[in-house]
Formats: structure tokens, C-alpha cells, sequence
């Protein structure tokens, strides 16, 4: 019998060459058919979106050979490399990120035991690194095969987001579903951008409302992305296709700074910080019931074209949104007296405090234009609690330390006035225009609470009504006395506002404030 020969070891080659081909595994996602009908939809694939959203070449993966344990079901005829999800960093325009997306080629983009794993180690990366983290999802939700595994990996992520939260930039891309207890991540996370027509997000889908309630809705009217910009508010930002989605993506993480340790990214300067703008000398009208535009006074005192809107279909009577002074990133909060004359409800109240709150978390200075007559009056309004919506804004303004301008381009009445960013809510510098009307009230209001009995019994009450109210609007209803007293630290010319801004930015710039020791305080959630 003839000896067997030992088995030569591999030459380099051979090893480089198996390597090629785990490489090449990895790649295929579900395989042809699946990367197949996910393109037949419209969409793209995890390593597609990635390499879409990332400076081109820069991306660099994390556990590309990951695969679960499981068993039963037949789950161990359905293992691929990397799971249901790819995870890794790169950059965007040279700055530093960590990334993970679903991949729907993969069982649907379930989120498993490793899904969850793995975006737990990317998420912990982040934090160590000082750098955002984009999620990219595409997923029918939790893998129902993993049971119990599945749900823990959702508590691990949600812990996670809860952790970074305030720390490092959070940002959810909605590409495809999002449903039941996945919602909840991006929930947790600073911004959701959804992608109309193909990404949805709810907790439970029309089968079951159905069945539980009766009630007949589509995936679109339920959890679209037009739904949830206009109605509920979860999504910041939509866009029409996933390419236009990602350069949405890009575009907001340029405003954003990598961390709540260092400042947010500065431009070189384009835009002069002494250019004053005519036009907004005549911009508010002189009559008070007279609607304008607030975006003009907005894009009249910012840096030229550099006005990002955050949910801008969402409680259009608030307005907020990045902006550039001088290079510099600055949020901005303000009314819209083309929507409900300005007014503030539950939603505006929720739209302007969670805004204030993730500037002052990420060290973004916060410039205010008040115009508004009060809250929104009205049983829904009470019913709903805008007691408690309201005092978010207030406790959101209070609670920041970042530096805090005010501009009142015309009505602050009552507390409207208090809350948006008001002189002893601690903001820095208050100033006024000359169409200013700073009051607890509207002239007329208080006319007829002040004198109701003595013009109920008065002969020529008419005339006696008139001449109090232009009394009361000489008295209250303009600048001066607010400035007398300190309420207001400046009367300007509107087109004076941008270099007088950016002149108390610069003295602001190293803002130094204590806050009391806690743990931490209780916001009226």
C-alpha cells in the first residue's frame, strides 16, 4: 500500500485567493435575485447607499463575516455573511462618521441577534471616536425566527441611542419600512430624513389596525413620509428619491459639529459681516393685523443661501433651521405670522423646544425673531395640554447656556413674550425693532378688560374706546419702555441687525455659564 503523501500547505496565493472569495460572499447581500428585486422597486442596496452617502473610497467595514446561530425555522439554510445589516465609518467631505444600513437583500433587513450586535459595535465606536453615527434603514422589523434574541438586540440599540443622545449626532435615513418596535430608534435619534413613496414608519400597519379598530387606512396616509413632515412630526426632512435623500444627509451633517466637545464646523466667510439689508427696514408692515413673511427677515440677516429649514411642513407657524453668520453655525427659532398670525399651539411649542434643546446640547448659538400675539386659545388647545407643550419652550430657552440673541420684530405679547428667549430667561442681548410691540396684551384686549364697566355705561363709549387704545399703544405697544427698563437692550434699524448679531456672537463666542448641581432637571415631557 503506498504511503499517503502529506498535503502541501498553502502557498500565499492560495490564502490571498480564499480571501477573495470570502470578500466576494460578503459583497452579494442576498444574493442576484434578491439585490435584483430590490433594484426592480426603485431602491438601492446597503453597500449602494453607502458608497452614495460617503466621500467616495473612504468607507471601511466592521464585521463584513458575522453570521447568526440560530436553528430553527430553517434558519441555518439562511446564513450570509454580514447578516442583515452593513456596518463601518468613513467620511463625509473629510469629516469623520460611522454608518450602518440595513440590508432588505437579507432576510428583509430583520433586525437579529447579530443586526443588533453589530450596530451596538459601531454605535460604541462612534461614542469612543467623538463622531456622528447614520443609520440607513430598510427593514420589516424585528426577526421573528429569533424571538426573545431579536427583541434584546432592539433594547441594546435603543439603550444606545438613549447613551449618545446629547453626546454625538444621532441621524435616522428612512429608506424602506420601519415598523412596530424598530420605530422607536429613530424615535430616539436628533433628525429623521424619509424618502416619499418608499420609506414608512409605524408601529402597527393597516392589516392590524384593521382588524383591531375597523378603521381602513393605507401604508402612505398611515406612516408616508408627507404624514409624518406635515401631521405627526417625527420626520425633519423628506426628499423625493434616495439620491436626493443622502446629499439631504450630507448637506445637514455640514451644520452639525462631531460631538457636544467642539464647536460646529466654520466656513471661510463669503458674506460681508457689515452688509445691511435696506429691505428689511419695510419688511413688517406698519399695521399689526398685516401678515409678511418671516423667511425674509431670516434669509435678509443670515449668510447668503445658507438657511436650512428643520421641519419645515410641520407647525408652519414656528419656523427653525440651521443657518451661517459670519461662516458660523447659528440655530434659528422663530414665528410665522403667515400661519395662525404666529400663534404658538401644542406642535409649535414641541417643534421650537426640541430644537433649542439639540442646539444647546452641540454647543450651536441660538438666534430668536419673536412676532407673536400669544398661545393659541381654545378648548382643543387646553385639552391637549399646551400648559404643559408651552413650558417646554421656556424650560428649553432657560436650560441653554450656548449664546442667545432675540430680535422682536413686532407683536410679544403676554407669554408668548416670556417664553421665546426673553431678556431674564437669561438670553444675552434683546433687541428690538422700531415695529416692536412689546405688551401682556394687544391694545385693544386690554382696553376692554381695563375700562369694561366704564365704557359699558358711557355716552360716547366709541371715541372713549379709541383714544385709550391709542393711548395704551403709545404707552406699551412700542419699544421704548421695554428698553427703558432693561427688558430690551437695544432699539435698532432692522437692516442693522445682521452686523449687530454677528458683533454679539463674536463677544459670546467663549460663554462660560454654572448651572446648579442635579442629575439632571424635569422637563415637562
Amino acid at each position: 500500500m503506498a504511503e499517503k503523501r502529506p498535503q502541501s500547505p498553502p502557498t500565499h496565493q492560495d490564502l490571498l485567493n480564499e480571501l477573495d472569495a470570502w470578500r466576494a460572499k460578503t459583497q452579494a447581500g442576498g444574493g442576484e435575485k434578491r439585490v435584483a428585486a430590490q433594484h426592480a422597486k426603485g431602491k438601492l442596496t446597503a453597500r449602494e447607499r453607502i458608497n452614495l452617502l460617503l466621500d467616495e473610497g473612504s468607507f471601511q467595514e466592521v464585521d463584513a463575516y458575522t453570521t447568526h446561530r440560530h436553528t430553527d425555522f430553517g434558519m441555518e439554510e439562511k446564513r450570509h455573511p454580514g447578516d442583515s445589516v452593513v456596518t463601518g465609518f468613513g467620511k463625509i467631505d473629510g469629516r469623520r462618521v460611522c454608518v450602518f444600513a440595513q440590508d432588505f437583500t437579507v432576510l428583509g433587513g430583520s433586525f437579529s441577534e447579530v443586526q443588533g450586535q453589530k450596530v451596538a459595535k459601531i454605535m460604541d465606536m462612534a461614542m469612543d471616536a467623538g463622531v456622528p453615527v447614520i443609520g440607513l434603514n430598510d427593514s420589516v422589523g424585528a426577526r421573528i425566527q429569533e424571538g426573545v434574541y431579536s427583541l434584546a438586540a432592539y433594547a441594546e440599540l435603543f439603550w444606545r441611542n438613549t447613551q449618545a443622545s446629547g453626546v454625538i449626532p444621532q441621524i435616522s435615513v428612512m429608506l424602506g419600512p420601519c415598523a412596530g418596535g424598530s420605530v422607536y430608534s429613530p424615535g430616539l435619534t436628533d433628525f429623521v430624513i424619509m424618502t416619499r413613496g418608499s420609506s414608512h414608519m409605524f408601529i402597527t400597519g393597516p392589516e392590524v389596525i384593521k382588524t383591531v379598530t375597523r378603521e381602513e387606512v393605507d401604508l402612505e396616509t398611515l406612516g408616508g413620509a408627507m404624514t409624518h413632515s406635515t401631521v405627526s412630526g417625527v420626520a425633519h426632512f423628506t426628499a423625493d428619491d434616495e439620491k436626493e435623500t443622502l446629499e439631504l444627509t450630507r448637506k445637514l451633517l455640514s451644520y452639525l459639529p462631531p460631538n457636544n466637545a467642539e464647536p460646529a464646523p466654520a466656513i471661510e466667510p463669503t458674506d460681508p459681516s457689515w452688509r445691511m439689508d435696506d429691505a428689511l427696514n419695510t419688511v413688517v408692515p406698519t399695521d399689526p393685523s398685516t401678515a409678511y413673511d418671516m423667511r425674509d427677515v431670516i434669509h435678509g440677516v443670515v449668510d447668503t443661501d445658507s438657511f436650512l429649514e428643520v421641519h419645515e411642513h410641520f407647525a408652519e407657524n414656528a419656523i427653525v433651521g440651521f443657518a451661517r453668520m459670519h461662516g458660523q453655525v447659528v440655530g434659528i427659532v422663530a414665528q410665522q405670522p403667515l400661519v395662525l398670525a404666529g400663534v404658538i399651539d401644542i406642535d409649535a411649542s414641541d417643534k421650537m423646544a426640541r430644537f433649542i434643546r439639540f442646539c444647546d446640547a452641540f454647543n450651536i448659538p441660538l438666534i430668536t425673531f419673536v412676532d407673536s400675539p400669544g398661545f393659541l386659545p381654545g378648548t382643543d388647545q387646553e385639552h391637549g395640554g399646551i400648559i404643559r407643550h408651552g413650558a417646554k419652550i421656556v424650560y428649553a430657552y432657560s436650560e441653554a447656556t450656548v449664546p442667545k440673541l432675540t430680535v422682536v420684530t413686532r407683536k410679544a405679547y403676554g407669554g408668548a413674550y416670556i417664553v421665546m428667549a426673553s431678556k431674564y430667561t437669561r438670553t444675552d442681548m434683546v433687541y428690538a425693532w422700531p415695529t416692536a410691540e412689546i405688551a401682556v396684551m394687544g391694545a385693544e384686549g386690554a382696553v376692554n378688560i381695563l375700562y369694561r364697566k366704564s365704557l359699558k355705561d358711557a355716552e360716547n363709549a366709541d371715541e372713549q374706546r379709541a383714544e385709550l387704545v391709542s393711548q395704551f399703544q403709545e404707552k406699551f405697544s412700542k419699544p421704548y419702555a421695554a428698553a427703558a427698563s432693561g427688558h430690551v437692550d437695544d432699539v435698532i434699524k432692522p437692516a442693522e441687525t445682521r452686523p449687530k448679531l454677528i458683533a454679539a456672537l463674536e463677544l459670546l463666542r467663549d460663554k462660560q455659564v454654572s448651572s446648579p448641581p442635579k442629575k439632571h432637571g424635569n422637563i415637562p415631557l
